[in-house]
């Protein structure tokens, strides 16, 4: 089938204390309305399967039909560099996403931070469902920041590729979910 994610990434600036920048953008064929209920949804980020990261645990779930917010818990399974290794020590890389999606506007909210040092490895993105030729188009927009003197930068630039091909992954895989 055709691509329906386009994402990139770049610098807000030179400067190395402002956060990576990132941005995706993907369509689906069903309407804003049913892209968002399929996002609020935790039995398809429990049936979710991603590269280099196991089946999210949903740590909680409220939805009062007009927003919902998913809270969940990611853990990585592939392979670190040494450095984030030495960072790392012996614990696991986790982190804990927060998923909001207000129906009512078409709008959402996602935050995610590291587990272990959630000011060291933390970020955000804002998206929109907006209705496209009969279907829907996300737009989302965020931010990555790794505050670690010296390596944040770098660290972050090998990230947010991954973060970014995931995105991709998810949309692919919410379409075929609105198909069923």
């Amino acid at each position: 089938g055709r691509r329906r994610g386009v994402a990139r990434a770049g610098r807000a600036a030179t400067d190395h204390r402002l956060p990576m920048e990132f941005h995706a953008e993907h369509r689906f064929h069903a309407s804003p309305e049913q892209v968002a209920a399929l996002l609020a949804d935790p039995a398809f980020h429990g049936r979710l399967s991603l590269p280099d990261v196991g089946t999210p645990e949903v740590l909680g779930h409220e939805d009062d039909g007009a927003s919902a917010t998913l809270r969940l818990r990611y853990e990585f399974t592939g392979g670190l560099d040494p450095v984030a290794r030495r960072l790392l020590g012996r614990r696991r890389l986790a982190w804990i996403q927060v998923l909001q999606v207000d129906r009512r506007v078409g709008r959402g909210r996602l935050e995610f931070s590291a587990e272990a040092a959630p000011k060291r490895l933390h970020g955000h993105a804002t998206f929109s469902l907006d209705p496209d030729d009969g279907g829907a188009r996300r737009r989302l927009e965020g931010e990555l920041v790794v505050s670690v003197p010296g390596l944040g930068r770098g660290a972050e630039a090998r990230i947010v590729p991954g973060l970014l091909r995931r995105l991709d992954l998810e949309a692919e895989a919410l379409e075929a979910a609105l198909d069923t």
